[in-house]
């Protein structure tokens, strides 16, 4: 049997995609607060004061995850939660003064970093490799919902 060629598996490349983003994101952007950290952050600045559940929908994490990534930018003073005076069981969160201002340094260094990790492609080539990844990445979510269709239509 040969071997399998890698280069054409999309897990691979994604695996090795990742791994670029974490060797930069560490590098040029934080130590400290991580990719979906930040994701948290840019969400509640777009949203605040939005539950748990919606602010893991919004940025792709799953129950567990998103519960102890919101439970660690509490620690770090860079959000509260405060309960919702409409539903006692639910917590409504905002970001404190210090996540607003972490959220703004790390906005201009992810940028920075994003030049860098896209410096292969062309402005054209951008929004071809956005529309692809999105379009696999939305997909990919379905995986996750039971009832959605696993292949897009065409």
């Amino acid at each position: 049997m040969a071997a399998a060629d890698l280069t054409t598996h999309p897990g691979h490349l994604a695996r090795r995609l990742q791994q670029a983003h974490y060797l930069l994101w560490n590098t040029m952007v934080s130590e400290e607060i991580t990719s979906p950290q930040y994701a948290v952050l840019n969400t509640l600045v777009a949203e605040p004061g939005l539950d748990q559940r919606t602010v893991g929908e919004r940025v792709g994490l799953d129950r567990s995850t998103i519960a102890e990534v919101i439970s660690r930018l509490g620690r770090r003073g860079l959000l509260d939660k405060v309960r919702d005076p409409e539903d006692g069981r639910r917590f409504l969160l905002h970001l404190t003064e210090e996540g607003v201002r972490t959220h703004r340094k790390l906005t201009v260094r992810t940028a920075r970093m994003n030049q860098v990790f896209l410096a292969p492609l062309t402005a054209e080539e951008r929004t071809v490799f956005f529309d692809l990844i999105r379009r696999v990445a939305d997909a990919a979510e379905g995986l996750r919902n039971p009832g959605e269709p696993l292949v897009a239509p065409g």
